[in-house]
């Protein structure tokens, strides 16, 4: 197993692969986009489970040891990093298992304004105009931007499960184990951003440079007739622009952004907060 092990999760189009490039510039850590083992894991408890007749003979340690093994033969090829960050939406979701199999690993969420996610994927849609995406299902779903984002935003789909595996996280009972990292923020502040996230996971701070980050991830992209979903920027900032939704699904999506208010949970958010002499002025904070 690795020294150290954390999780990135969050919502989709929210600057997880953008963290996992900056990250990764440290020769210490490891980290990517979306890793299968999370599949895996989902695979294995479903074997274990009492859906298989055999699973009387699989004692919990067993059960444990299993999925610890999955983490352990997936990472053998990074034996030299010191800390693996393991990026998948799952995570949110699974909290508790985390919490027993790695007490000390930490969960950084990327959020974003749900509007703004909706807006990210359809573009991507309409720059892919002559290929049929595979995120959805059949041409009832691929129709129109009101099809789509309603697809998107069921429960089992691509937003719709990331946002409730998040809400979930956010009001646990291992809520003190997340970051939340607000995709705007991050893209104006990155520096700040950064050391605030080595602060959270206890690392020593390291000199990234945020104008020249590499990560390509095509091949995947192609599989998913979805150009662009993985494509990052050279240099991080932050660019502001119109929506391309209709106004009516803007205002859908615009207000569920829960975390903005963080009672009721022990997560830490960094979050913006106007100072005394520039109300407009955003500033980064850590706190639950």
């Amino acid at each position: 197993m690795p020294e150290k092990i954390h999780f990135i999760s969050g919502l989709p189009r929210s600057g997880s692969t953008l963290l996992a490039a900056i990250l990764r510039q440290n020769p210490r850590f490891h980290a990517g986009m979306t890793s299968p083992v999370g599949a895996l894991v989902e695979r294995m408890l479903e074997a274990m489970s009492e859906n298989n007749e055999y699973s009387v003979f699989i004692s919990p340690e067993q059960k444990q040891a299993l999925i610890q093994g999955i983490f352990s033969a997936y990472y053998q090829a990074q034996a030299d990093k010191s800390v693996i960050f393991d990026t998948n939406r799952l995570w949110c979701a699974k909290l508790s298992l985390i919490a027993e199999l790695f007490p000390n690993a930490k969960i950084i969420c990327c959020v974003r304004n749900i509007a703004w996610v909706m807006d990210s994927i359809e573009r991507l849609i309409r720059q892919n105009a002559f290929d049929i995406s595979g995120l959805f299902g059949n041409p009832t779903e691929r129709a129109t931007v009101y099809t789509r984002t309603e697809a998107l935003s069921q429960g089992g789909r691509l937003v719709g499960f990331a946002y409730n595996a998040l809400k979930e996280a956010f009001y646990s009972e291992h809520s003190h184990r997340i970051l939340l990292i607000d995709y705007d923020l991050f893209t104006q502040k990155p520096d700040k951003t950064i050391a605030l996230i080595y602060q959270f996971i206890g690392e020593e701070n390291f000199n990234h440079d945020y104008e020249n980050i590499e990560y390509e991830a095509a091949e995947f992209d192609d599989k998913l007739k979805t150009r662009g979903l993985h494509n990052i920027r050279k240099k991080v900032e932050f660019q502001p622009r119109q929506t391309i939704l209709p106004p009516d699904l803007y205002e859908r999506f615009n207000n569920l952004s829960f975390w903005a208010e963080p009672s009721y949970s022990k997560a830490s958010v960094i979050v913006a907060k106007p100072k005394a002499d520039a109300p407009k002025t955003p500033s980064l904070n850590l706190s639950p």
